[in-house]
């Protein structure tokens, strides 16, 4: 198989960055039927664009630079706020149907750390759900696009001088590993908050294609960086709900099991604070034996199964009334902002891929993530990369190999065991709370995990992701935005970036550049 252009990942950044490419030809495979098992459909807070009569883009860019934490590139979020008008209007034209006011106008939300109303929902809580379907729509009647389902990619394929060529896939229906050759590759492959034992993300969601990038030479930056999202619903369930920020957005506030509002004891701005101060206050009320709720009963109250329809199914199917009883809440493992480094085009380190989305590091999001930048970044970057190869001339690279170690491995999943090893080492030692004894801990369990008799092609790629983070903290000897290191609690007063060149190193036991 091949194709000049290949993107792998189906959710929103691949999906509109194939149908920006027209009328350029594309191929998007996904490793599961299109819609489904992405982290796109879960998105509930919605997207975030200045577009309201009191906002600005340069208000959007002020709270995006802040919540960074030193980290944002400038120019990037620039890029991003500047698009955010054009963004829902084009969204808009594919067939989302944004929530309005009686007088047709948006209706837009507050979340965490935005000065502004500035967040645009899709029926309440389903932004992400409303956005995919419309894309898919388009996208299967797209005479430039061809869609692969059910087909997984296990690595990259590279020529003698490392010039990306396509893909190593397997296809689950046809039971077949083949090489999948192509001019141009663009990954957009998601997160990797299922390498997490809590998680809003599938399960599935183990950053793959972080590790597909590594190997195949491309720098990662600032890996540290998970997002773990205040409010996910403390009910039992892998992944865990999520309960949006846009609840505290509408007044719901945080509580612990005395009724007692907490958040202002952490941080001026209360319940808007920015994620990462939110999630350790929640954290530490939780260790304190005080307990953390969500308590939207006055705030939304009987308004929530219209507002919030996908909130209030999910109490209602873990025995929660939230229009009269508060809801249990705790971190988790919810959005990556480091990646794949890339500039401002998409373009990573290494020639012939590029990446878009939760995987890529696009400058965008820093040390902390501003609450709904994330489905901006993906459609403003995403049009870039289209802007890009559309005009590009493309030749294939010379004869790109399949990597043999990868062709001595089974095409399963991870063993389920091994990832429940792996995902509570990571929970215990790598999440919000960190120091160097949890963090060599944590790549002691990797390398044990490395020698599992059981390994196959998705564990490996898993184990080389948890370890690009955990090594991306260990060297991180400060606290910022998302990662905090115990033992190192201060902000150094330059900002910095992490970078990792990982190529096959990393499938060594003591490798760790």
């Amino acid at each position: 198989m091949n194709s000049e252009i290949l993107i792998i990942g189906a959710g929103v950044a691949g999906l509109y960055t194939a149908l920006k490419l027209s009328p350029r030809p594309v191929t998007v495979i996904t490793a599961r039927p299109l819609g489904k098992g992405g982290a796109s459909i879960w998105a509930q807070g919605g997207l975030a664009a200045a577009v309201g009569e009191n906002d600005t883009p340069n208000l959007h860019f002020a709270d995006t630079m802040q919540a960074g934490v030193g980290l944002v590139d400038p120019e990037a979020a620039s890029i991003l706020v500047d698009g955010g008008k054009r963004v829902v209007e084009d969204l808009i034209n594919y067939g989302v149907q944004f929530d309005r006011d009686e007088d047709g106008n948006l209706v837009l939300g507050r979340e965490a750390a935005h000065c502004r109303d500035r967040i645009v929902h899709a029926t309440g809580d389903q932004a992400g759900a409303a956005i995919m379907e419309a894309l898919i729509r388009a996208a299967r009647a797209a005479n430039h696009i061809t869609i692969l389902e059910r087909i997984v990619v296990e690595d990259l394929l590279t020529d003698d001088n490392g010039v990306v060529g396509g893909a190593l896939i397997y296809d689950v229906e046809a039971g077949e590993r083949a090489a999948f050759d192509a001019g141009e590759t663009v990954l957009a492959t998601g997160g990797l908050g299922g390498l997490y034992a809590v998680t809003t993300n599938p399960t599935p969601a183990q950053g793959h294609g972080l590790a597909f990038a590594a190997r195949a030479g491309a720098v990662i930056r600032d890996p540290e960086f998970v997002q773990f999202h205040p409010t996910a619903l403390n009910v039992g369930v892998d992944p865990a709900p999520l309960a949006t920020e846009a609840l505290r957005g509408a007044g719901a506030t945080l509580v612990n099991k005395d009724g007692r509002a907490f958040m202002s004891d952490y941080d001026k701005n209360g319940d808007l604070a920015p994620r990462d101060v939110v999630a350790r206050a929640v954290e530490a009320e939780i260790k304190e034996k005080r307990g953390a709720f969500l308590d939207a009963r006055e705030a939304v109250g009987a308004k929530f199964p219209e507002s919030f329809p996908t909130v209030f199914a999910a109490c209602q199917s873990a025995g929660i009334d939230p229009r009269t009883a508060l809801m249990p809440v705790a971190p988790a493992a919810h959005y990556h902002m480091g990646g794949v480094m890339t500039g401002l085009d998409g373009k990573s380190s290494v020639e012939g891929l590029w990446a878009v989305g939760e995987v890529a590091s696009s400058g965008v999001h820093g040390a902390n993530r501003l609450a709904s930048n994330s489905l901006l970044e993906a459609i403003v970057f995403g049009g870039r990369i289209a802007d890009q190869l559309r005009e590009k001339e493309i030749t294939a690279p010379d004869e790109p190999g399949a990597p043999a170690d990868r062709m001595d491995l089974p095409s399963k999943p991870a063993d389920a065991e091994a990832i429940k090893t792996l995902r509570e080492a990571m929970s215990a030692g790598c999440a919000l709370i960190r120091s160097q004894d949890a963090l060599l801990d944590v790549i002691d369990v990797i390398h044990e995990l490395n020698e599992h008799p059981s390994m196959t092609s998705g564990l490996k790629s898993a184990l080389v992701t948890a370890e690009l983070i955990a090594q991306g903290a260990l060297m991180r000897e400060e606290s910022r935005g998302g990662h905090y290191r115990s033992d190192f609690p201060e902000t150094e007063e330059d900002a910095f970036h992490t970078e990792i060149c990982a190529t096959d190193a990393y499938d060594e036991e003591d490798g760790d550049e």
